[in-house]
């Protein structure tokens, strides 16, 4: 005790104050590392010796006090501060800051798990989000649907480039205004045929004879009309003036008139509903008196947009030995009745484009409003005919209000396609209106399918869910982000690499989703600062070396009295 004492106070002094030098001159360094922590060393009085234990006070003396030396200071802890550094917009889309307490959470090499508040993010050559180390980010994946799996935790991947996805239609919308001064459709077009014959007997034709011994008895009594092996071709047949696609029919030993006439039939899409007015359909007249027997009748649905046209050269055949015409149709009626026509594109599962159209047609008109029937048809439908089903009804009241919409549900057949079958998909016309106007007008405003399109970008919301964009205007989830908070994140342990590992007195993690649980949320394009405060760290500089320096002068001084006592001594 005494001088000696005085010179290893001073020591721990100066250790205290080096170890303060030291925290403050790491946070100064990492002034400018991404979401740097920051701390401060904390100082405790060492064990003190007892040269008087005081005494309590006596009926006849006071009392006094304890005396103690103390023996200087040592370091009581280095303290970390978790506060939340301020935020920098980087526009870079990997980038990501947690506003709020957590950590993101990364899965190192030795397959552990350690926690990180820098989130700077890069993706690497398979697209996995990792560190700037190379730490795959975890977070929860999506399932087939690109709906959010939260049952583990996986490496985020954002396949860019190489995701493909489309969306089949599920429901399309119309604007426009159905004329309610138009004329009730009454009558659809009616074609007739010349008169055909079986064989050379003369005997009128009828649905069951043969082509091959079909005949036009004013082309020729004795050569048929067909051959095996010949080719018939519609190539000028219109439905409501709209061209249809050419198509063929081989004939072979066994195909009838009736197999010709129902190809005829599918290929110009006659809607044979059973509630449309009249009877649409194609037949062989036998028993009618007016046509003969052996003349073909076409009937087409009412309304002018669904009127029938066959040129005379329309139907062909690929063997002119007898005929290159073999069918003339002539017109015998009329289509009538107000009507629209429009056509538009839907997707199936895969993003094929699907060419369907509707077509309304006046019905009926009461004092209680209007009635208008829809045909809808598609080209692309897989089944032996474009008409799709049954037709539907739209009434409207007689303020050209929309009332009740009937079979607005369709569904487009897509056999062997490839994409799930059917397409089935909405038709939306609440929008319509049945007012008089000097023409009718439909146009579809809307559909919800897309074609295939490839993830080209991404970003992240605030729950940490990473939104995928496609070039077909699609966004899908990619993924979310988890975020882990500690009981005590003061416990954790610091690495380098700007990662911490759990502690022995940080708790178990507690892994959610960001904005659960206490946890904060991200913010894309985003990275957190240090939160080192420059101006106290330069006064925790003075302060400690202040500090220094003076516990070093306790130091020479002893060292001068021990000097002054030898040279009493000598």
């Amino acid at each position: 005790m005494g001088l000696t004492s005085a010179m290893y106070t001073g020591l721990s002094g100066l250790n205290a104050n080096q170890y303060r030098i030291d925290t403050v001159g790491n946070n100064i360094a990492n002034v400018n590392t991404t979401a740097f922590k920051g701390s401060r060393a904390s100082f405790q009085n060492q064990f003190a010796v007892m040269l008087s234990g005081g005494s309590a006070p006596s009926d006849t003396s006071g009392g006094t006090n304890p005396s103690q030396v103390g023996m200087g200071s040592l370091v009581g802890a280095i303290q970390r501060n978790f506060q939340s550094g301020a935020l920098e917009t980087t526009g870079v889309p990997t980038d990501m800051a947690i506003e709020g307490n957590g950590f993101f959470i990364v899965r190192t090499p030795e397959l552990r798990q350690a926690y990180t508040r820098d989130g700077m993010f890069a993706l690497d050559a398979s697209n996995t989000l990792v560190t700037t180390d190379g730490f795959p980010v975890q977070g929860y994946g999506i399932d087939a649907a690109f709906n959010i799996d939260r049952s583990q935790l996986v490496d985020l991947n954002i396949p860019l480039g190489t995701l493909t996805i489309a969306r089949a239609t599920s429901s399309a919308a119309f604007d426009g205004n159905l004329n309610a001064n138009g004329t009730e459709g009454t009558q659809g077009t009616i074609l007739q045929s010349q008169v055909f014959t079986e064989g050379g007997g003369g005997a009128a034709a009828t649905g069951t004879t043969l082509l091959t011994n079909l005949h036009d008895p004013a082309v020729s009594t004795t050569s048929p009309l067909f051959a095996e092996g010949d080719v018939i071709t519609l190539q000028d047949v219109r439905k409501g003036g709209r061209q249809i696609e050419p198509a063929t029919f081989t004939v072979d030993a066994a195909s009838t008139l009736n197999d010709f006439l129902t190809f005829l039939n599918n290929e110009i899409g006659l809607n044979t509903d059973s509630a449309v007015p009249n009877t649409p359909g194609i037949t062989v007249a036998s028993g009618l008196g007016t046509p003969p027997d052996g003349t073909i009748i076409i009937e087409g649905n009412v309304g002018y947009d669904n009127r029938i046209e066959i040129a005379q050269v329309g139907i062909r055949n690929s063997n002119e030995t007898v005929t290159a015409s073999p069918f003339q149709f002539t017109p015998q009626q009329q289509a009538n009745g107000e009507s629209v026509y429009t056509s538009f594109l839907v997707f199936d599962s895969l993003g094929t484009p699907i060419q369907v159209s509707v077509t309304a047609v006046l019905e009926d008109k009461t004092d209680g409003g209007t009635l208008w029937r829809f045909y809808t048809e598609s080209a692309d439908d897989t089944d032996a005919t474009p008409a799709l089903g049954t037709t539907g009804t739209i009434q409207f009241d007689n303020n050209g209000r929309l009332l009740d919409v009937t079979n607005n549900i369709i569904q487009v057949d897509r056999d062997n396609s490839g994409a799930s079958n059917p397409v089935s998909f909405e038709l939306d016309f609440s929008n319509l209106t049945g007012l008089t106007t000097d023409m009718s007008t439909m146009v579809m405003t809307f559909q919800d399918g897309f074609e295939a399109g490839t993830l080209t970008s991404f970003n992240t919301g605030a729950d940490g869910v990473i939104n995928g964009v496609f070039t077909n205007g699609l966004s899908r989830p990619l993924g979310q982000v988890a975020i882990a908070t500690f009981i005590n994140a003061e416990g954790l342990v610091s690495r380098t690499d700007n990662l911490y590992y759990e502690g022995s007195n940080s708790g178990q993690p507690l892994i959610t989703a960001p904005g659960n649980l206490g946890a904060g949320t991200i913010q894309g394009a985003t990275l957190e600062l240090s939160n080192v405060d420059l101006t106290r760290e330069f006064i925790g500089l003075v302060t400690a070396s202040t500090g220094f320096s003076a516990s070093g002068r306790v130091i020479t001084t002893s060292n001068e009295l021990l000097n002054e006592l030898l040279s009493i001594a000598r």
